[in-house]
């Protein structure tokens, strides 16, 4: 089946200090923690480590059971299915911040632990809120209402549904984000996802963390 990808690239996703602190799993943001992640910030900034690209496809979609099909694929997942409940369409994308912050966590990894650890958190914190920052010009430029996002890997739908998404999106000519045979990503601070659209959704369930069913140990 024959259909439409879109790319856009984005600049300028201001930094959520507390939220990178969360992510580096800190109990208590202090002095020091805060200076750590500025300079990381910083230098990150200075390295163009954050250079933000989507590619995206909006879908028909038809339910049945436990059975979402979306551009002629069929993904069997029960918790997918409930995900899309009430939509009548379903925007497939990938997204990702870049190879940069990988060449600056490998950078600190063995010299300077603390800090790569930061960008390891700076990069999870980035690609969440660049993600929502889409979805969310999604919305109001289309002027249609998202469910919460669903990612290959979450409660029942399999890791191994990337590789449907990955030949839907084609995302390693696109934005230069490639699929390993373990079916892991690079860069890897990327994310692929389905997020179902319709009239009738309520504003409420939009990237609600309850309803996501990853067990992401940074879930909200």
């Amino acid at each position: 089946m024959t259909h439409k990808v879109c790319v856009k690239t984005y600049r300028g996703v201001e930094a959520n200090i507390s939220e990178i602190a969360r992510y580096s799993g800190a109990r208590e943001t202090d002095d020091n923690l805060i200076a750590l992640i500025n300079s990381c910030i910083a230098e990150g900034e200075r390295e163009n480590a954050a250079v933000y690209s989507v590619c995206y496809s909006a879908s028909p979609l038809y339910v049945s059971g436990d059975v979402s099909t979306i551009f002629g694929v069929q993904f069997k997942s029960k918790n997918l299915a409930a995900a899309l409940s009430g939509c009548d369409e379903a925007l497939v994308f990938a997204c990702t911040m870049g190879i940069g912050i990988d060449r600056l966590i490998k950078k600190y990894s063995e010299v300077n632990p603390s800090r790569a650890l930061i960008f390891q958190a700076y990069g999870a914190e980035r690609i969440e809120s660049f993600t929502d920052r889409f979805l969310s010009d999604y919305a109001a430029e289309t002027g249609k209402k998202l469910a919460g996002r669903f990612s290959p890997g979450y409660g029942d739908l399999p890791l191994e549904a990337q590789r449907d998404v990955f030949a839907l999106l084609n995302p390693e000519k696109r934005i230069g984000v490639t699929l390993n045979d373990g079916l892991l990503m690079s860069p890897s601070k990327s994310v692929t996802a389905i997020a179902g659209i319709g009239k009738s959704l309520s504003e409420c369930d939009k990237n609600a963390c309850e309803n996501c069913l990853s067990g992401c140990e940074f879930k909200r």
